[in-house]
């Protein structure tokens, strides 16, 4: 394992760690009018600006954290071995589906990583088929196996009080990032001057 691989894999685990604290830290004010989860994102308000951000690391209860938890762990880990640069791809995700909610969503508090989670599950996959690698590929098979179900989510049969909105903006967003970012490396490397067309090579065999 590289040093480049390790260090990405920390910052999944403190990226995870990190939702675990807020949330034991809101535990005892759930109760109260302290609680963080105010905090969260709430379509077309000022305040609920904030939640672009912060949403990702509130959740409402144990199971709704523990429901994350893992497929934030694992589709965390795929972007950490197979991108070299996992955190600039967080931060897109997150922004893009973030705002995309607040425009569209409904006039409620949005909390919870689900978005996230649907964000890196499309990118991986879209990843995989534009890129047409293997180990994109391979990684979108793996998505698909392991989170093929998560899309039943993506519809308002999901319940009143999930967030169906935000997963399928979630989904939108990764699609679009992945169709973005794939298609202008693609064309950047078709580009690139090959060794046989540069004036150095060229000078060489004289």
């Amino acid at each position: 394992m590289n040093l480049q691989v390790k260090k990405n894999l920390i910052s999944v685990l403190a990226f995870v760690g990190l939702t675990w604290l807020v949330y034991l830290i809101n535990l005892p004010l759930l109760v109260t009018a302290y609680n963080l989860n105010q905090f969260g994102l709430e379509p077309r308000t000022l305040h609920g600006l904030v939640g672009i951000f912060t949403m990702p690391f509130l959740h409402d209860g144990f199971n709704h954290l523990i429901g994350n938890t893992v497929p934030l762990v694992v589709l965390l880990s795929m972007l950490a071995f197979t991108r070299p640069n996992p955190k600039r791809i967080i931060i897109c995700l997150t922004v893009m589906s973030g705002v995309m909610l607040w425009v569209l969503g409904r006039h409620k508090i949005h909390v919870g990583a689900s978005g996230l989670i649907y964000a890196l599950a499309v990118y991986l996959m879209a990843a995989g088929f534009y890129e047409r690698k293997i180990a994109s590929a391979i990684t979108a098979i793996l998505v698909v196996v392991l989170y093929g179900s998560l899309f039943w989510g993506l519809l308002p049969t999901a319940g009143q009080y999930v967030s169906w909105e935000g997963h399928l903006l979630g989904a939108v967003a990764g699609g679009f990032f992945a169709a973005m970012t794939t298609k202008r490396s693609n064309a950047a490397r078709l580009q690139a001057p090959t060794i046989a067309d540069s004036p150095t090579a060229s000078d060489s065999t004289l």
